[in-house]
């Protein structure tokens, strides 16, 4: 049985409504020019000099980095400079938000499909 994020089964649904619901979605998602994958991470260091503050215990950072997938399970980082950290994080947003919505299609059409009115 397929639910919808404000615990509504779809199954209970007409054809008609899942494909009025499917449409609200569609209209809700945004240009999709700014989409990018990945996670942020932030990271503090040592700079390893002896002198330096860090070697007391006050780390530099910190640091923002995109965390994004690679072939064979290995994740690589990007590391994002402070001006460019808050127009990345509404981007990930933004990629969340997409993901999200398509989810929530997909399982109306896995619905509809189950129903044979898939169009």
């Amino acid at each position: 049985m397929s639910t919808h994020k404000n615990e509504v089964v779809l199954s209970e649904l007409s054809v008609r409504q899942l494909r009025a619901r499917r449409r609200r979605l569609v209209a809700r998602l945004p240009d999709v020019g700014g989409y990018l994958a990945g996670s942020l991470v932030e990271q503090s260091r040592r700079c390893g000099k002896s002198g330096c503050r860090c070697a007391g215990g006050e780390l530099h950072g910190p640091y923002v980095y995109l965390s994004v997938g690679r072939a064979a399970g290995r994740r690589s980082l990007f590391y994002v400079p402070q001006t460019l950290a808050a127009l990345v994080r509404r981007r990930v947003a933004l990629t969340a938000s997409v993901q999200q919505l398509l989810a929530d299609i997909s399982a109306i059409n896995l619905e509809l499909l189950a129903r044979r009115e898939l169009e």
